[in-house]
């Protein structure tokens, strides 16, 4: 079966920059999951192959993707409600949008001027939306950041950029917390949550945890405990009043001054009270889609501070050894992996066999699949 490829450079010397020329279909040993518009991901969203990249550039590495999540904000991406572009490269001729902004590489190829990475590298990328739903892909040497090797297993490395990254940059930004001090979060039980819980216990944080009601609520207050959480309780509990109360006697030496926010609306408001004087409130989600209204009576009287973070926003202003010491700090939390599936893409026999898994998987997800999915495209 033949399969039509252009290519701006190859070895091949049949084919030269902008000339289209024929491959077999057997040698195209890549695939990515690409979209051309912005939608329903269980619709837009495609398995496509391309054909194999030619030698890197001098500054750049060629990198061979091993495992990309799928977060909640790369179905935003896919969705066209998140503020963030796909990346959009050229695949056998055609452009398209390359989905996935988290992901494990190992570096295959290296440039002749690149110093400080080699063959055999892990790495994860530096910048956002690269498009790491690929089997491979030619990146800046300045735009990927090399991990501790022998320290991490390959899920923790693949998840290891966005949530637990965000997870220790706010514990560390805003406020300086000392051992016994308290945390206040909602969306205890996502992948942030469970981080910043682990990394908080580590250091003898305090942390007190919200999350949605449940049929498993007892189950899933369990599994937060064993990472280390001191209290977990479900939005409901924000209309008894002796939560104030308990709140206030735990805290009595060491009012709460860190508050996280990944979700809004009303019930974040209500959060709020648990707070102390001089605290700052961190939003770095919506996960309700309602707007977060804030009683002025806070700012005037307990001088709450209320940010936002965003760690592709932290990954711009900080230097490449500086993300690389954030990787190592990271790796010796020693973090437990997040429950998840390695949907494995590479090894079906045509892209829309792929295309069937990939949209199956995704429409499990939508309906609340609670783990996460990892791509393997090659």
């Amino acid at each position: 079966m033949l399969s039509r490829c252009t290519t701006r450079l190859t070895r091949n010397p049949s084919c030269a920059v902008s000339f289209r020329c024929y491959i077999t279909a057997r040698a195209i040993s890549n695939r990515a999951v690409v979209f051309t518009e912005n939608g329903d991901p269980t619709k837009v969203l495609r398995v496509q192959s391309y054909e194999p990249a030619p030698p890197p550039p001098a500054d750049s590495v060629h990198v061979r993707f091993r495992l990309s999540p799928i977060n909640p904000s790369d179905i935003n991406v896919v969705q066209g409600v998140y503020p963030a572009k796909p990346m959009q490269l050229e695949l056998s001729g055609a452009n398209v949008l390359v989905g996935g902004n988290e992901g494990l590489a190992e570096i295959v190829d290296v440039g002749s001027s690149v110093t400080g990475l080699q063959k055999g590298d892990w790495v994860v990328p530096a910048i956002a939306q690269v498009g790491t739903w690929s089997s491979s892909r030619t990146l800046r040497a300045e735009d990927v950041i090399k991990l501790p090797a022998n320290e991490l297993s390959e899920v923790n490395a693949a998840t290891i950029s966005v949530n637990p990254a965000t997870a220790y940059n706010m514990l560390h930004q805003f406020v300086d917390l000392k051992e016994g001090d308290w945390v206040l979060q909602n969306g205890g039980n996502s992948a942030v949550g469970q981080a910043v819980i682990q990394i908080a216990a580590r250091k003898g944080i305090k942390t007190i945890n919200f999350v949605r009601n449940r049929p498993n609520l007892d189950q899933t207050m369990l599994q937060l405990a064993q990472l280390g959480a001191t209290h977990v309780f479900s939005y409901d509990a924000l209309t008894d009043k002796s939560l104030a109360k308990h709140v206030k006697q735990w805290t009595s030496n060491s009012p709460i001054r860190l508050m996280l926010n990944c979700v809004g609306g009303p019930d974040t408001t209500a959060m709020t009270r648990l707070l102390g004087d001089n605290a700052h409130l961190v939003s770095y989600g919506a996960m309700s889609k309602k707007p977060l209204a804030l009683p002025t009576s806070l700012f005037i009287f307990k001088n709450l501070v209320a940010q936002g973070f965003w760690q592709s926003t932290w990954y711009k202003q900080h230097t490449r050894q500086e993300r690389e010491d954030l990787m190592k700090t990271l790796a010796s939390f020693k973090l437990k992996e997040p429950e998840h599936e390695v949907l494995d893409l590479s090894t079906d026999a045509s892209d829309e066999a792929a295309t069937q898994r990939l949209r199956e998987a995704l429409t499990k997800m939508e309906q609340g699949y609670g783990k996460k999915v990892l791509l393997r495209l090659g």
